[in-house]
């Protein structure tokens, strides 16, 4: 019996020597397994052949934008009536004042009209008077009006306004101009009113009050129009225009 066991021992110790060998052998690198990852077989690559690059050519700008002078021309209406913006003429400053005079003009692009015999045409001789257009009659422009000055008053106040010629009169040089005019502006007071009330109310200050001199209304009204004599004279002034409204302008 201990032959076997004696044996078996043996055996036992002998395992562990192979076990231990082998994990030592293991650790030292030996024994590892490297996994190579699996490379993908190559494939056959087909030439594609020549590339070809197109190259898109740009188009022409359509121009759609229509000029602002086309809004005041009438379309297929006469050449000669055309307002000054719609044509071009070539015009000298030699001519005598006040003569008539013919200048060459020519239609702008995108202007249509025809002659007095319907037919299109571009170019024609346009008939007019030889001035100025800041000598034009008050008629033939149209001035901005000013409200900053005083229309009553001793002398008469004048302001520099901005004048422009009308669409359809031909004139030389600038069609906008600078003009000395006359202060002539009206804030809704009526001459009839006021006058009727310095007559029956002015006792009271009532036609001061209305015209807006609150001062001179209220000196009225507590001195009961200067005793009657103010508002004789007020009557009288109001009467022939002098004493107007306070703001300067003139009566309806």
């Amino acid at each position: 019996m201990a032959a076997p066991v004696v044996q078996l021992r043996a055996l036992c110790r002998l395992c562990r020597v192979v076990l231990f060998l082998s994990q030592f052998y293991i650790l030292s690198g030996g024994g590892s397994f490297s996994e190579e990852p699996s490379q993908p077989l190559p494939q056959a690559i087909k030439d594609p052949g020549p590339t070809r690059t197109f190259t898109a050519a740009p188009r022409a700008a359509e121009s759609t934008d229509i000029p602002p002078y086309v809004m005041k021309c009438p379309s297929n209406g006469l050449c000669s009536r055309l307002p000054a913006d719609c044509i071009d003429c070539k015009t000298n400053f030699s001519c005598v004042y006040g003569k008539p005079v013919t200048f060459d003009c020519t239609v702008k692009p995108s202007v249509t009209c025809v002659d007095p015999d319907f037919k299109s045409q571009k170019s024609f001789v346009l008939n007019m008077t030889c001035r100025f257009c800041w000598q034009l009659p008050e008629a033939d422009y149209e001035c901005f009006s000013s409200s900053n000055c005083r229309a009553v008053s001793c002398p008469r106040q004048r302001y520099a306004a901005n004048c422009t010629v009308r669409d359809h009169i031909h004139c030389l040089g600038n069609r906008t101009f600078l003009k000395m005019l006359y202060c002539n502006w009206t804030g809704g007071y009526k001459w009839s009113t006021a006058l009727a009330l310095s007559i029956t109310l002015g006792g009271f200050g009532a036609d001061r009050f209305y015209l807006g001199q609150w001062r001179e209304g209220l000196g009225k009204l507590f001195s009961f129009g200067g005793l009657g004599i103010w508002t004789l004279i007020d009557v009288l002034l109001i009467g022939v225009g002098y004493v107007g409204p306070a703001d300067g302008s003139l009566y309806i």
